[in-house]
């Protein structure tokens, strides 16, 4: 927060007279107690909406508890689980974070509060570099993470809005929109929310929702390459979905934080890449895959000028509100990091980094297609969906069995969602040696 040095010498002055100055004490009514056992503000309903904790945390809990029951497994356990990255931050990278670390301890160079859209230089190379000037710097907000600007998002549309989501899919966009009071209840038969669209992403359909058969919805969500099921959607599927949306007054949501594992050619790494979209598209997107920023926190938003709300009104104006009411800009290390890693060396290190990842990847789907499974995914993305068998049971079912029999965590299926139920997710984001070690664990028991 930012202080007037008026309010700094009121703090201090009454600061030094707190040692001779004894409050005006109210009696205690005999027989009441001196406080209460409980505030007396009402919890937001809307949490009450949400089933059970967060996805993550709970696969956290559940290891742990195995892990309480049998400590002596402690030294065995592999994740495949949760997507965090494992790789150390290359070099060159690594660098710009240390210098923007250094300059803060310099006259010279030293800076405070940094422009809430993030650092001029960072947006321009963005722009340039990632886009290929596709969008222009100042539609670029910086951020913390794609995660944080899905709320930032919601926040912005506020609590009347429709949306659609993938199923199965991350589940923060559900989450979210249960938190802002924008659905109803969750129904126990189909473990969907009233008031979401759910599009249904299968084998059947390449994991791609049909939205034009859906009914309409304010905002719709889509993560390409798909988290959970490693799917990554065509220019013409994308343009597709651009036209529905534009024609319905839809704007789309596009998550593309694991754009940097495309490596097909026509599969597009941005949605500004296709025709239509800069009329109804937003894109989220984050440095946490790309360069092992998972710890670091680095993101950044695309909102064109082009894009606007009913009235007429730019969504960017909007969300510009939001930033500069609620946040005071990524930090000034990090955002030098960010510098680092669009610079020639910062980019081919990401491509490194990259490449060992999806080298995991394969490993995986190879794994589990020997096994006998169907598996998704892992090609142009570092998730592997894999289908299983009906004598496993229910995903959790399996996650549970894994567990128990080889100590490698996965993520259930219907963790995504009621469309992931019957799946297994595998994270290619474990060291070499884990995936390896992990695989032969995997043939030797599922086969």
């Amino acid at each position: 927060m930012k202080f007037s040095s008026l309010s700094v010498c009121l703090f201090a002055t009454i600061a030094t007279m707190t040692d001779g100055f004894v409050p005006h004490q109210q009696p205690v009514s005999v027989g009441r107690s001196s406080s209460l056992d409980m505030s007396g503000v009402e919890r937001n309903a809307n949490f009450g909406k949400l089933a059970g904790g967060y996805l993550f945390p709970e696969i956290g809990r559940r290891r742990n508890a195995y892990l309480e029951a049998n400590p002596e497994m402690a030294d065995r356990i592999i994740s495949l689980g949760i997507g965090d990255t494992t790789q150390p931050i290359p070099e060159h990278i690594l660098g710009g974070l240390v210098d923007g670390a250094s300059k803060l301890g310099k006259k010279e160079t030293y800076s405070g509060y940094g422009a809430e859209q993030g650092m001029g230089d960072l947006r321009e190379k963005i722009a340039s570099t990632l886009y290929k000037g596709l969008i222009s710097s100042d539609e670029v907000f910086v951020t913390d993470g794609a995660k944080c600007d899905i709320m930032r998002l919601q926040q912005m549309f506020g609590t009347k809005v429709v949306s659609a989501v993938q199923d199965p899919s991350y589940p923060v966009y559900v989450d979210t929109s249960v938190m802002m009071g924008q659905t109803g209840t969750q129904d126990p038969d189909t473990m969907q929310y009233e008031n979401i669209v759910y599009m249904p992403c299968t084998s059947e359909n390449g994991f791609f929702p049909d939205y034009a058969s859906l009914p309409r919805a304010d905002i719709v969500y889509l993560c390409s390459p798909n988290n959970p099921t490693g799917a990554a959607a065509t220019k013409e599927q994308l343009e597709d979905m651009i036209a529905v949306c534009k024609e319905r007054g839809s704007i789309l949501v596009f998550d593309a934080a694991y754009a940097p594992f495309i490596r097909s050619k026509g599969v597009p790494k941005s949605i500004f890449e296709c025709e239509g979209a800069r009329d109804v598209a937003i894109e989220v997107n984050s440095f946490s895959k790309y360069a092992g920023f998972t710890g670091v926190r680095l993101g950044w938003t695309v909102i064109p000028s082009s894009l606007t709300f009913k009235d007429g009104t730019p969504v960017r104006q909007d969300f510009n509100r939001v930033m500069t009411t609620a946040f005071n800009g990524a930090s000034n290390i990090v955002q030098n990091g960010g510098m680092a890693c669009l610079d020639e060396k910062g980019m081919a290190e990401i491509d490194s980094l990259i490449d060992y990842y999806l080298e995991n990847a394969k490993l995986l789907k190879d794994t589990m297609e020997g096994i006998g499974y169907d598996v998704y995914g892992g090609v142009d993305a570092p998730y592997i969906f894999v289908k299983l068998p009906e004598k496993l049971g229910g995903s959790w079912d399996a996650f549970s069995m894994i567990l128990e029999k080889t100590q490698v965590v996965t993520i259930p299926g219907a963790g995504f969602g009621p469309g992931g139920e019957g799946y297994l997710r595998l994270s290619a984001f474990a060291p070499r040696d884990d995936v390896i070690e992990a695989c032969d664990r995997l043939k030797k028991e599922l086969a």
